[in-house]
């Protein structure tokens, strides 16, 4: 009845894993061997997978979606890893096992844990889990200013250590709109280039327009002026300006695979903004963003969601990284969840475009440090305290680490903030399941 895996395809792209101080061999040999706190260890980005025997391992880090599909022949089931959907459905059409696909077959593996496959066949047993990282909550005291600077020290540190990864002769880009997240990332990375003596001319903030015509450019335009200009860095700012009409969400869709509206928009004007950069800069390749830094410091509208309350938000262990967690009933086996699910909306984008991309928001270090801080006990049960937070932890880590005083603006979406209202309301006028349908669409018979 039951046959061992007969085959392990990998068609991951070895070159786009960075880890510090491992060869890439031994980090899936960690994988391999299910070894959590080894895999734990494992510092920077990647997606891997380890064989053993008759076990198949599989692990990512939260920046590098991670799919598999399991297809059968008459040799043993055959197991198919990649970092996108439509890559496993091009495998299996070309290999004669078109017919067994469906885009709700593809499983996607679950940042932050390590997902076992044994002597799958039929029938195909569940995966099994074990969590990889799991940071103490609510360690650190109600001292905003030590928040801060332990939070934006280890920003500091994880931007420090990828450029060293980045040639000498690179430059750097930020991806820029003047609010907190891309403000820390700048402000942090002109001051650990100065403080590795490394010239801050390698870097620029680009910021996107969506505006021409009779649509004026939207406020990011001028909040992004303004925060620099305040710190004497305009000379810093490159914007780049995209016709409102060349925003496309149903490409945004076939790019990140996806139909959840918020990460279709926000992909959508980053689509916008990298094209406009690609254009401008052919041989441009690095590029930092603020991505992660609202899931960090828990700052979505809670209002716009009716399952979550305040004491969900602050009392769930990484919910807005991971969603409800695996093995919950709302945990997607196709999407996973949260910020695990949606940041195909920052790494296909970049992808499409040819451009190395990285968060320090990301990252385990930084991410421990948010999840160290009392929320509940700082909020007190306040919605508004709670959005407030993370101005004041930001803007005064920044002061302790760079010396600077950042500007804090109100927080204000990518996709508003790139072309305004009016742009937002003209250009998205679709609900989800009309994005769920333009997915579905690009397979013969998945509607």
């Amino acid at each position: 009845m039951y046959r061992s895996i007969a085959r392990v395809v990998d068609l991951t792209d070895p070159a786009l894993n960075v880890l510090s101080g491992i060869p890439l061999e031994e980090a899936r040999a960690r994988v391999a061997r299910g070894d959590a706190e080894a895999v734990s260890a494992l510092d920077g980005s990647y997606a891997l997978v380890g064989v053993d025997g008759i076990t198949v391992r599989l692990a990512r880090s939260l920046d590098r979606p991670l799919r598999y599909f399991l297809a059968k022949e008459k040799d043993g089931p055959i197991l198919v890893v990649a970092d996108r959907i439509d890559t496993l459905e091009k495998w299996l059409a070309t290999h004669g096992h078109g017919d067994q696909f469906h885009p709700s077959y593809t499983r996607m593996v679950p940042a932050h844990h390590i997902v076992t496959l044994r002597l799958v066949g039929c029938p195909d047993p569940a995966p099994s889990y074990v969590r990889t990282f799991t940071p103490a909550r609510n360690v650190l005291p109600k001292d905003l200013d030590e928040i801060g600077r332990l939070y934006v020290g280890a920003l500091a540190d994880e931007i420090a250590k990828w450029i060293e990864t980045v040639p000498m002769a690179e430059p750097i880009g930020v991806c820029f709109s003047g609010g907190i997240d891309s403000g820390a990332v700048f402000l942090v990375t002109h001051h650990v280039l100065r403080r590795l003596g490394i010239s801050p001319a390698r870097l620029k903030a680009f910021t996107l327009s969506a505006g021409s015509g009779p649509s004026p450019a939207g406020p990011d335009l001028a909040q992004a002026r303004q925060f620099l200009g305040a710190l004497d860095l305009g000379f810093f700012l490159e914007h780049i300006e995209v016709d409102p009409a060349s925003l496309d969400p149903k490409e945004a869709v076939r790019v990140i695979e996806d139909y959840k509206p918020r990460d279709v928009e926000s992909a959508t004007m980053a689509l916008a903004l990298l094209g406009g950069i690609r254009a401008r800069h052919p041989e441009w390749r690095f590029l930092l963003d603020g991505d992660g830094g609202d899931e960090n410091l828990k700052d979505y509208p809670i209002e716009e969601n009716p399952e979550l309350t305040i004491r969900s938000v602050v009392n769930n262990l990484m919910l807005y990284q991971e969603g409800w967690g695996v093995g919950s009933l709302k945990h997607s086996d196709t999407y996973s969840g949260g910020q695990s699910r949606s940041y195909a909306r920052t790494y296909a984008p970049l992808r499409a475009y040819g451009f190395s991309g990285f968060s320090p928001f990301t990252r385990p270090r930084v991410i421990a440090v948010a999840e160290g801080i009392p929320f509940d006990a700082l909020t007190e049960g306040s919605v508004e305290r709670l959005y407030a937070l993370k101005g004041e932890i930001v803007a005064r880590g920044v002061k302790a680490i760079t010396g600077l005083e950042m500007p804090v603006y109100p927080k204000r979406r990518f996709q508003h903030g790139a072309g305004g209202e009016d742009v937002f309301a003209r250009r998205f006028p679709f609900s989800e399941a009309q994005y769920r349908t333009a997915f579905l669409s690009r397979y013969v018979g998945a509607a």
